[in-house]
């Protein structure tokens, strides 16, 4: 087995770290047991099973680093890949940013690991490919599907006298259902901590639904529409959003979050509906609760009533502007209401569906303009019901720009480990159609 309790963890890092002869070693130590189903053609071709472990270790001298990584833990390898990260640290230049690593630390107990999901079986994955590929080809659909779950932990000791240790599980859900007739497609993704929470007959049964609603699709002028974006659709384009909330880019004026004369800390950028924090110890989306410096992550407000109210600061860059150092979050959770999907489309007079967005590119990071394309149906909506499936559409649109123009905010869907609401924007901008399904 690839996972060792925190116990067994620190005796094979303190045994590392007792052949140091650097400065300052910094050990981290993971390893996971995951297994994993893939169909396609409403077949499975391929399942497996994957057991992996590293020990990576750091020696510095001075401000002069090297790494090095093994993956047997006896004595003898231990001592060798010590002496493999001073030797190279011996052979590299000076790092001008180079932090020196943390003492102790105090961290709260994270909540991130489920008995339920490390024990998922061979027979659960195949089960979930029969959920799948039995109601695709009762209905004239073909299932390409993916099931990945994994647990594992990560741990970290240093010379300073750090020590971490987190244990967690994932599980992961794809698949796109595509019509026979080839004119239709519909996708779910679904991923969780806890195995419980996750259907998957109901989520191979919405994508389903997806792909024969979007049979036949017409095309529309593109233009500024109303749209309702689905969780997944519009996570993508928040998470380009909260990878700008970063302090160093900003001082330097090579971000949205510049401005003459200093950052946007402190000013309101997007309609005062919106709150986005992140925490790890939220029930729905449980992370570690530290992350690879060794800092404790806390639940930290990142825009509060519109208005930006912190920005992520590397240890580096703190101690350069001599403030705290904020750590980048490792969740992005933005408060949504009470409206389901039903809701919003109940009352939208006119407007578009958005399932998911993807081949997602930067155009102007100053303003945060992205381009890519909709997918995996996208639907005409006229008088608070779905008319007919549209063909897809290339965007342009900055989330800065979308986020003021919200109308509603519905309920909050989990997405790749965050929790992101349904939302109705109003003169989202379509640039072009695109044949793809």
């Amino acid at each position: 087995m690839a996972i060792y309790t925190k116990e067994e963890a620190r005796k094979i890092m303190e045994k590392a770290l007792s052949f140091s002869k650097a400065d300052v070693c910094e050990i981290n130590m993971g390893g996971s047991e995951s297994g994993n189903i893939r169909y396609a053609r409403n077949t499975v071709s391929t399942s497996g099973h994957r057991s992996n472990q590293t020990l990576v270790v750091q020696s510095s001298f001075g401000k002069k680093s090297g790494t090095a990584t093994i993956d047997e833990f006896d004595d003898e390898s231990l001592e060798k890949v010590v002496r493999r990260a001073e030797e190279l640290a011996q052979l590299s230049p000076e790092n001008p940013e180079f932090m020196a690593p943390m003492g102790p630390q105090t961290y709260d107990e994270p909540v991130s690991f489920v008995e339920a999901t490390a024990k998922i079986t061979p027979e659960f994955r195949a089960e979930v490919a029969n959920k799948s590929i039995t109601p695709a080809a009762a209905k004239d659909v073909t299932a390409a599907g993916f099931l990945n779950d994994s647990a594992g932990f990560n741990a970290i000791l240093n010379s300073k006298g750090l020590f971490a240790y987190n244990k967690s599980t994932s599980m992961d859900f794809t698949v796109t259902m595509r019509t026979n007739d080839g004119t239709g497609s519909g996708w779910v993704t679904r991923d969780y901590n806890d195995v419980s929470k996750f259907d998957a007959a109901a989520a191979s049964n919405a994508a389903i639904e997806k792909a024969i609603m979007s049979m036949e699709a017409k095309a529309i002028e593109p233009g500024k529409y109303t749209v309702i974006l689905e969780p997944a659709a519009a996570s993508d384009l928040l998470g380009n959003m909260a990878s700008a909330l970063d302090a160093r880019t900003a001082d330097e004026g090579r971000s949205f979050m510049s401005k003459e004369g200093g950052t946007k800390l402190g000013d309101k950028i997007v309609d005062e509906r919106v709150n986005i924090y992140s925490d790890p110890l939220h029930p729905d989306v449980p992370t570690a609760t530290w992350n690879g410096d060794g800092q404790a992550l806390k639940k930290t407000k990142w825009i509060e009533n519109g208005v930006v109210k912190n920005l992520a600061y590397s240890r580096y860059w703190a101690e350069q502007k001599g403030v705290d150092a904020v750590p980048y979050p490792s969740n992005i959770i933005m408060e949504g209401g009470t409206a389901s999907l039903e809701d919003l489309i109940k009352d939208t007079k006119k407007g578009i569906l958005v399932t998911r967005l993807w081949y997602i590119r930067s155009v102007d990071p100053q303003t945060l303009l992205f381009t890519g394309l909709t997918r995996d149906g996208t639907f005409y909506i006229e008088n608070g019901k779905i008319k007919y499936p549209v063909k897809n559409f290339r965007f342009n649109e900055s989330p800065i720009i979308m986020l003021n123009n919200l109308e509603t905010l519905g309920k909050q869907v989990r997405v790749d480990g965050n929790l992101i609401p349904y939302m109705k924007v109003r003169d989202f901008t379509f640039t072009s159609l695109s044949d793809a399904v």
